[in-house]
Formats: structure tokens, C-alpha cells, sequence
């Protein structure tokens, strides 16, 4: 199972769940993707109910090190970055992922136990010629 998921993989199980085809999921998820940068991008602060919340902040003009000559001063400048900030559902699901066990015992050993990730149809799934689509992520 990946520890990621790509914009194929939304648009192929978005596509199997509804019976859309897969060019028009895909075109739904990228205009909300450019939405949500182009919002962002000019400073405004993008709310999903249930999900979370994109806000630009200002970082501060500050001094750093040279790992290489501590001696030396670098001036960092002041910029923008973008903030995500999860929604009440999304922290509280991971708070259920973080409060299961984080060890098992196999054959008397301890191991670190990996979150539980929901199933994923697998990557090679055959997609019939009409439906296919090129995503680049």
C-alpha cells in the first residue's frame, strides 16, 4: 500500500465511486486545485468546511547560520508562505491514528506499528480505452 496519494489516484477512485469518467473528474479536480492556488496566490484565505483551511503568513526577517562557518551571519528575508491549517474532522481522525498502539509484538519483538491507511484500488487497474486520461501530477 502507498504512503501517498497522487492526483491519479483521487481521480480513478472519484471516478469509480461516482461513474464519472475519469477525463471529467480529473477536469473538476484540477480547476479546483488551480482555484485554490490562484486564491492563495493573491493573498486570500481559502476555508473548506470539514477540511481545512489555506492562509498565506509573513515570516519575519531573521539571521541564520552557515552550517559550514558558524562564524558567519546569513540574512534571511522576510517572505510569504502558505499555512494549512486541518479542520475539526480532519484533526480528529488523526488523533484516533495517533492513539492506537505505536508498537506490536511479533515473535517476542517489538515493532513499530503503521497507521491503518483506507484500501486504494490498485494502480493497474484496466480502465477501458474511451475512459483513459494522461494526469500528470
Amino acid at each position: 500500500m502507498p504512503k501517498h496519494i497522487t492526483k491519479r489516484d483521487l481521480v480513478v477512485r472519484i471516478s469509480n465511486e461516482t461513474g464519472l469518467v475519469q477525463q471529467q473528474v480529473l477536469d473538476v479536480v484540477q480547476k479546483t486545485l488551480d482555484y485554490i492556488s490562484e486564491s492563495v496566490a493573491k493573498g486570500e484565505t481559502v476555508e473548506l468546511r470539514n477540511f481545512g483551511v489555506f492562509e498565506v503568513k509573513l515570516r519575519k526577517a531573521r539571521v541564520g547560520r552557515n552550517p559550514n562557518s558558524p562564524e558567519t551571519d546569513v540574512p534571511i528575508p522576510p517572505r510569504a508562505v502558505v499555512k494549512f491549517k486541518p479542520g475539526k474532522e480532519m484533526r480528529e481522525a488523526v488523533l484516533v491514528t495517533e492513539a492506537e498502539p505505536q508498537t506490536k509484538t511479533v515473535n517476542g519483538h517489538e515493532q513499530a506499528r503503521r497507521p491503518e491507511i483506507p484500501a486504494m484500488p490498485p494502480a493497474h487497474t484496466i480502465v477501458p480505452p474511451s475512459d483513459r486520461i494522461q494526469v500528470s501530477a
